[in-house]
């Protein structure tokens, strides 16, 4: 296999995006939300974060042409690999935003407690990597237990949610630009055609999308661009340099950022070992065991130079390997957005290049991702895996909820946003939200959990299921799944030994679960 192919560029443009995606995130939020300075940015974060880029998806691409060559095939696809936005959030609002408003309010300088917010970063990084990397070494054993609906219904789930509806909604939001793009991939990539002269679509969907969305701009004054100011004050060569001093000074605060990374940490793993399974599906059956290990190891390595985001091995494997994309593609994303990163140049890039104008690749993997869970599941599991949708699904509902509350509180100039709200919800609207927060937390490991629990049950395996669900009680009881409090515009998972009402259903079942084969007797039509 070539180490560059046409289906290469294309499997570029849509991983470049999804990685520009998650640095104009990390932008808005260190920038706008936290209020870093460009020099802490720019200098700092953007050229750790390129370290992280680099060594994962130079190792990937390495490892689809081992693969290739041992196969002795040349559609091997590289495991797509960047930014995750997972973290990105988690970290920001869970650890770095508590520690910098907790400093201020003891009376620090906004820079002190941007650089305690920032190594709080630091350290929250580093530990995922850390778990990341020695999980690779036990966590490869949960492939051999483990039904494939289970491991790729949660992948479908996000796929449809997180990646899909959020761009759907844009899309609908700025018709002309969205709905046309959206338009012209779902023709070549679901019409079986390809642009005339070997264009690559990719490139073109963005080109055209940011010639349309300037266009708009300055004809109807659509607010689309500029996406952020333009700052050639910051273009330069920033080299990533170490920063061990600040690292090993936040670990003082790891007894409070504890409950935080524990439960994000180990979800990180459990998608990484998905994703792994979705590459497998898909036809690339890469060991385990290497891929997550380097997938910490560059984590580790962004956070010791100075980026408080890890990196992370992509959902979406189908979608990428269909565009055509082998080795080349993880080569050029990990070099173009290094670039980017080490030059200052991602401002330019943040002032041109809106989201929307490339959105539809991402809502196109996200359908594949979700085509994927059922063309590579038997016929008789796809029941289980459609409830292992499920609690991706509730856990998206339960983030527009907070989003739409928190916004209303900020209209009103209160906030709304406490317990008595799930009353309020309950009794006037009939949402149970108590219900979509208690689904939110540990999703991950809930949709794993009933779906292949619901395949031991299709199979008539009623104690393997039993012991699944035994898994969800004792989850349930330390606080991986379901426990919550309430903070300021969130609820957060809460890791406490609470023998809850979740922890008895769970045991419950477990229990009929495990008498089943003494009360029941085969029905006359089989598993359905």
């Amino acid at each position: 296999m070539k180490l560059f192919v046409k289906g290469d560029l294309d499997g570029f443009f849509a991983l470049g995006l999804d990685n520009m995606v998650m640095l104009m995130l990390m932008s808005s939020l260190c920038q706008g939300f936290l209020g870093f300075s460009n020099e802490l940015f720019y200098a700092q974060i953007l050229p750790a974060t390129a370290v992280g880029l680099a060594i994962g998806n130079f190792y990937y691409a390495r490892q689809a042409l081992k693969l290739a060559k041992r196969e002795n095939r040349d559609d091997v696809c590289a495991i797509p690999y960047g930014a995750s936005i997972l973290t990105i959030v988690a970290f920001v609002f869970l650890a770095m935003y508590p520690v910098q408003q907790a400093a201020l309010a003891e009376g620090a300088t906004k820079a002190d407690a941007d650089r305690l917010a920032w190594q709080a970063g630091l350290l929250a990084c580093f530990c995922s990597g850390l778990i990341e990397f020695f999980g690779a070494f036990v966590v490869y054993h949960i492939r051999r237990f483990t039904p494939r609906a289970a491991l790729l219904s949660t992948l479908a789930g996000i796929g449809f949610t997180f990646i899909a509806m959020d761009f759907v909604f844009r899309s609908f939001a700025y018709p002309l630009v969205g709905i046309t793009m959206l338009g012209l991939t779902l023709l070549v990539y679901f019409g079986g055609v390809k642009l005339k002269w070997g264009l690559p679509v990719g490139m073109m969907v963005i080109v055209i999308g940011s010639v349309l969305s300037w266009t708009l701009h300055f004809t109807q004054g659509s607010n689309i661009v500029p996406a952020a100011p333009l700052q050639p004050e910051m273009f330069g060569l920033y080299l990533p340099i170490p920063v061990l001093g600040d690292l090993f000074a936040a670990f003082k605060m790891l007894p409070q950022l504890l409950p935080v990374l524990a439960p994000v940490g180990i979800i990180h793993l459990v998608l990484s070992l998905q994703n792994i399974e979705s590459a497998a599906a898909a036809g690339d059956n890469y060991p385990a065991k290497p891929a997550l290990a380097v997938n910490g190891l560059g984590t580790i390595a962004a956070a010791v130079c100075g980026s408080p985001f890890p990196t992370s091995i992509y959902i979406g494997h189908p979608g990428w390997k269909a565009l055509g994309a082998r080795a080349g593609y993880s080569v050029l994303t990990g070099s173009v957005l290094g670039i980017i990163c080490l030059t200052g140049s991602a401002s330019l890039l943040f002032h041109f290049v809106p989201i929307e104008a490339g959105m539809a690749i991402l809502i196109w993997i996200g359908i594949s991702m979700m085509s994927q869970a059922f063309e590579a599941t038997p016929q008789k599991h796809i029941p289980a895996v459609i409830i292992g949708i499920i609690p991706p699904v509730g856990a998206y509902i339960a983030l527009m909820l907070k989003h739409a509350v928190s916004a209303a509180g900020i209209q009103a100039g209160t906030s709304f946003f406490e317990p008595g709200l799930l009353g309020v919800l309950q009794s006037a609207r009939s949402f149970y939200a108590h219900g979509a927060f208690a689904l939110e937390q540990g999703y991950v490991y809930s949709s794993v959990i009933l779906a292949a629990a619901t395949v031991c049950i299709i199979d008539q395996q009623f104690r393997k299921a039993a012991a699944w669900f035994l898994l969800a009680a004792f989850f349930s009881m330390i606080g991986l799944l379901h426990q919550y409090s309430f903070t300021y515009a969130d609820t957060v998972s809460v890791m406490r030994l609470e023998l809850n009402e979740w922890f008895w259903a769970y045991l419950t079942v477990a229990a009929l679960l495990w008498i089943a084969p003494w009360i029941t007797v085969k029905s006359s039509h089989g598993h359905h």
